[in-house]
């Protein structure tokens, strides 16, 4: 018990009078503390007391697409922490190829009497989709907040990155560089981020480099936010002179670096690549990747924020909360190849690169 003590104590940074005081359910805990030595029991494995096993305040769906990319397992990491910090339970559905769809999921968490529901880039975001549904959702007196993804038709809080700033982060950052030709390759074009992305990448070519408007438009190219999707539209990129690739996700990212390989090209040496999200271990990759960071934490937390507001009975404004993304600069990208604006120079003075 006493080594128990002292592991805990070392955990949360307080001393093991403070931990048995926890333990036992003594007063003058600080809130904060307490939640350090809770923590720290969670993160070395212990069970928790029975004492001090929170009462449920209710169940919370979070409605989330596929796990496959990281970014999604991340939010949900942070919305559910968040929500069993408040009391509440976070009950996680997943869209899965040829599984349930979000109406299903939506209807299922709704029979469980769940207290509210987040939504992560769901139907919200797609501008095709019906959003009549979420009208019917807010008729049966169930409030939700929406993660990425704003539609005015819509009447709940939104939270998202600012997709715009993002790209002008990456472009900036290419163009210091010495890039000239950048490419952009991202999802579907029916996608309000997407939208933004491409909104914010050609103003942002056209500020920079002089391009008109149909020659920004020019290098955008749509595909699947998959690593297939992302090896597909950055190898048609490549292949009409590009030297850097930004990519709206790090799937896609990892598909780039693919196709220039399999075309021979080294990356960072012959084609920059950036990519969007900054996803668990994104960091390892090789090269390690050079990416936008989304602010996941801070998003999750504020989406709980309001969702608990509209539980609590003070609605948060039908608006958009947007959180500035940080560029991360690791080793995916470097300066353009020397004396070359486009890869089609690649052999200028007999030297073949094509090997590397």
């Amino acid at each position: 018990m006493t080594a128990r003590l002292a592991d805990i104590a070392a955990q949360a940074g307080v001393s093991e009078a403070t931990v048995s005081r926890v333990l036992n359910g003594k007063p003058g805990v600080s809130p904060a503390t307490r939640e350090s030595v809770l923590a720290a029991l969670d993160l070395l494995g212990y069970e928790r007391p029975m004492r001090l096993r929170q009462r449920s305040a209710g169940l919370v769906g979070l409605i989330t697409p596929e796990l496959e990319n990281p970014i999604f397992p991340a939010f949900a990491q942070v919305i559910g922490q968040a929500l069993t910090r408040q009391g509440y339970t976070p009950v996680l559905a997943t869209q899965t190829p040829g599984g349930s769809t979000e109406d299903e999921l939506t209807e299922m968490l709704v029979d469980r009497g769940v207290a509210g529901i987040i939504f992560v880039s769901g139907l919200h975001a797609d501008t095709t989709a019906d959003m009549q549904r979420y009208e019917q959702l807010r008729g049966k007196g169930v409030p939700f907040v929406m993660v990425n993804g704003f539609s005015p038709k819509v009447r709940a809080p939104f939270v998202s990155p600012d997709d715009r700033a993002a790209m002008r982060l990456a472009v900036t950052h290419l163009v210091s560089l010495g890039h000239e030709h950048i490419g952009l390759a991202l999802g579907p074009a029916r996608f309000v981020p997407v939208q933004r992305k491409t909104e914010g990448f050609t103003t942002s070519l056209q500020e920079q480099l002089g391009l008109s408007r149909s020659q920004a438009e020019s290098m955008v190219q749509h595909s699947l936010y998959t690593l297939e999707g992302g090896q597909a539209a950055a190898g048609s990129l490549i292949d009409r002179g590009c030297t850097a690739v930004v990519c709206a996700s790090d799937m896609m990212a990892l598909g780039a670096i693919r196709a220039a390989r399999q075309r021979g090209l080294a990356v960072p040496g012959d084609v920059s690549v950036i990519g969007f999200d900054d996803s668990p271990l994104i960091a390892f990759t090789d090269p390690p990747l050079t990416t936008i960071r989304q602010p996941v934490t801070a998003m999750g937390q504020a989406a709980v924020r309001a969702l608990l507001e509209e539980i609590g009975g003070t609605p948060a404004p039908h608006s958009e909360f947007v959180f500035l993304p940080e560029l991360v600069v690791r080793g995916s990208t470097a300066s353009a190849p020397q004396g070359r604006g486009s890869v089609s120079g690649r052999t200028e003075g007999g030297r073949d690169r094509s090997g590397g």
